[in-house]
């Protein structure tokens, strides 16, 4: 009987101690959330909603306890209260967790592919399969608004930039030589495989405080994190052979490449419009490894080597016999190694590279040397802090050391620069519907031992569930081009201050955007030669420079993309306007430089036909004339080129052969086998000009793809 009353004192005693937690769970706007889990933290406690919202359960702590709140689709909610018997109805309200409808996303100046919150823009075998983008990731994005085409020199011209204004970044890595070695009146593609990468962001302005050195923009590309698929690839076209092989087990994955090209069968088929000695040959190979150590960390090294040789005649009017032998040999090294990682759960967040370049043109111009070398180490680290309501805190650093050399009519040019910056910025959300992004940008160059101070800030307004306007302005800075400094190294950097409306609507699988912008241009590089303007625009400057020189460009983009409407159709249409003018280089007045065209337009289509597993892509694109130099004309740089009109069509065939994968592909560019003309060049004496255009006119491409792999998987919404 003791016993008996000890324990039901001991019962009476437990159940005196108990309290009782009971409240409801709503949303921001009141309506109960049925389901969502509440529980006290570090205990057993706690129970899930009714078709309300509300909850009720008892505990035994004393005191005060941290009540938390779960729901999906919310943000996770924690509490500290008070355990009394009488506690008060507990009112939790659950805020929703970004993503693409109920937060505002910024925008201006920016094409994401990466982010699956946005919509993806342009996948890798998007780029791949959009006709007259001759697989190339930089072809590609000339067909996005903002791009400008120039046929005859390689690199990504933006907004009234010339090439030079635009850097190419691999997982936050500057690329020192995206493009193969640039030869006179001849574009040159890039050097990476469009299937490296998971994402894709093209930036025509105003841009993060985390990168610099680039006047107009920048072109983001991350790489992918684990090899698709296990097995051998083969790669058989006109120009090259190559052979791929991943291998990927859960935490580990290698990627391996190897590839011989030679340009001499295709161009026997597809007549030039350049007088070749030796067509292109190249050979390479790649081998990327990808390890996740822990459970957030990735680790990924990628190293690559590339050489060619090539020979031609090229057109020099200033020579007796109108041409001058060009003899190109070229190495080429990239390795980078980057580490991603996060802890406390995905508060706190690391990225870190480092990189090293190196390249090597053996050059000669009728047996001068015009050798061409250049190195590039660097190093970067960002770590990232999450705060509640989605806002973040970023800050880091890079460094890096150059070497250039330029060989000119045997005389060897050289210098060295350390490069370092800091930076930090702040992504803030006041509202669902309005955030911010203020960053701030430090660098410093050796080689002109000088310091700059670069603030960028970006506001977005969600006007819509679905649309949204984006404000974006700052400074950027650029070192003036290594040729300059050979010879001044007392200038400064050159500057751009930007500022960018944008207005979008994304929703059911269709983009409206259009986006305004101006540019001005500050402490741009002259030349004073006391001589006639010189239009080649590979001479090596070497008269006097200072940073006196200025400018600006404005305009406004479209783009339109519906990939709904027709089942299995998708299209986009492109347009941008430039109006530009500068004071720079050998420039005595204002003029439009002659690497800008005012109005482009892109019409792109790509059908998927289920039945016969094939994709066919059709792509119109439309370049107004470009200002040219005519020696003979009173107004500098008044005239200006025919436009340039180019219809391309491209077909990819999907294909099982003993349970292999097989893509077929084939394209035709410049269909109607249009006489486009780029620029004109005229002899010294001004009297007898001729016409660059493209390296061909009507050319064509066939080849196939095939996957050793079971596990090969290709389907139309990779296209």
């Amino acid at each position: 009987m003791k016993l008996f009353y000890f324990s039901l004192l001991c019962i009476s005693t437990f159940a005196h101690a108990q309290h009782v937690v009971k409240g409801r769970v709503t949303d921001h706007k009141g309506a109960g959330l049925p389901g969502a889990n509440v529980f006290l933290k570090g205990t057993y406690d706690g129970t899930t909603t009714g078709a309300g919202g509300a909850f009720t359960f008892t505990t035994s702590e004393k005191d005060t306890a941290t009540l938390a709140a779960t729901y999906v689709g919310f943000e996770l909610f924690e509490k500290k209260i008070s355990l009394t018997p009488n506690a008060a109805d507990l009112q939790i309200k659950l805020t929703e967790l970004a993503n693409e409808l109920n937060t505002v996303v910024i925008t201006a100046g920016a094409f994401e592919a990466s982010d699956e919150k946005r919509m993806a823009m342009l996948k890798p075998l998007d780029i791949v399969t959009t006709a007259g983008a001759a697989a190339d990731i930089t072809g590609a994005m000339q067909f996005l608004p903002g791009a400008q085409r120039v046929g005859e020199q390689e690199g990504l011209f933006v907004r009234g930039g010339s090439g030079q204004e635009t850097k190419i970044v691999i997982d936050g890595m500057i690329v020192q030589n995206p493009f193969f070695s640039s030869l006179p009146d001849v574009q040159q593609r890039g050097r990476f495989n469009p299937f490296m990468f998971k994402g894709t962001s093209f930036s025509t302005g105003g841009y993060s405080a985390q990168y610099g050195q680039a006047l107009s923009s920048v072109l983001l590309l991350n790489t992918t994190d684990k090899a698709s698929t296990n097995g051998l690839g083969i790669s058989l076209n006109l120009a090259n052979a190559g052979l791929n092989y991943d291998h990927a087990t859960k935490n580990q994955s290698v990627s391996a490449v190897a590839y011989y090209g030679n340009l001499r069968p295709l161009f026997k088929l597809v007549k030039q419009n350049v007088d070749w000695l030796h067509e292109p040959e190249f050979k390479g190979s790649s081998l990327t490894y990808r390890w996740k150590p822990t459970k957030n960390g990735v680790l990924k090294v990628y190293g690559m080597y590339s050489d060619s040789h090539l020979s031609m005649n090229s057109k020099d009017p200033s020579s007796e016999s109108g041409s001058v032998n060009l003899n190109l040999k070229n190495r080429n090294a990239f390795a980078t190694s980057t580490y991603t990682d996060s802890w406390k759960d995905e508060l706190w967040t690391l990225n870190s590279g480092f990189s090293y370049s190196r390249n090597k043109d053996d050059m000669r111009f009728d047996g001068v040397n015009f050798d061409r070398f250049d190195e590039r180490t660097q190093a970067r680290l960002v770590l990232s802090r999450l705060f509640s309501g989605n806002n973040t805190l970023l800050f880091g650093a890079e460094a890096h050391a150059i070497h250039l050399k330029n060989g000119v009519d045997g005389e060897l040019f050289s210098l060295k620069d350390r490069y370092a910056a800091a930076f930090i910025e702040s992504e803030i959300y006041v509202t669902r519907q309005l955030a911010g992004r203020i960053g701030i940008r430090s660098e410093y160059s050796s080689v002109i031992g000088r310091f700059n101070l670069a603030p960028r800030l970006s506001f977005a307004y969600k006007t819509g569930k679905y649309s949204q306007v984006s404000l974006a302005a700052g400074q950027f800075y650029q070192n003036p081009d290594y040729r300059y400094l050979y010879t001044n190294k007392s200038l400064t950097y050159e500057r751009a201050d930007h500022l960018i409306l944008n207005f979008q609507i994304i929703k059911n699988q269709r983009t409206f955007r259009v986006e305004t912008f101006y540019k001005n241009y500050a402490q741009l590089v002259r030349e004073f030669t006391g001589q006639r303007f010189n239009a080649d625009p590979y001479r090596f400057p070497w008269g006097a420079t200072n940073n006196g020189g200025k400018g600006y460009a404005s305009g406004f983009d479209f783009f339109w993309r519906d990939q709904k409407s027709v089942k299995n159709f998708d299209y986009w249409i492109t347009y941008s306007f430039v109006d530009s003018e500068r004071l720079f280089q050998q420039f005595e007045q204002a003029a439009t430089p002659t690497f800008i065209s005012n109005h482009n337009i892109s019409l792109i289509t790509k059908k998927w036909f289920e039945k016969i597993k094939t994709n066919l892509s059709a792509t119109y694109a439309f370049t107004s004339g470009r200002p040219y130099y005519n020696p003979n004309s009173e107004v500098f740089l008044g005239d200006k080129t025919p436009a340039v009109h180019n219809v391309s069509i491209q077909a990819s065939k999907l294909q099982s052969i003993k349970g292999n994968l097989v893509i077929f592909y084939a394209t035709v560019d410049n269909v109607l086998n249009t006489k486009n003309i780029f620029t004109y060049r005229y002899t010294p004496d001004g009297k007898t000009r001729y016409a660059v255009g493209p390296q061909s006119y009507r050319s064509f491409f066939v080849g196939m793809q095939i996957m050793l792999s079971k596990k090969a998987k290709v389907d139309k919404d990779d296209f």
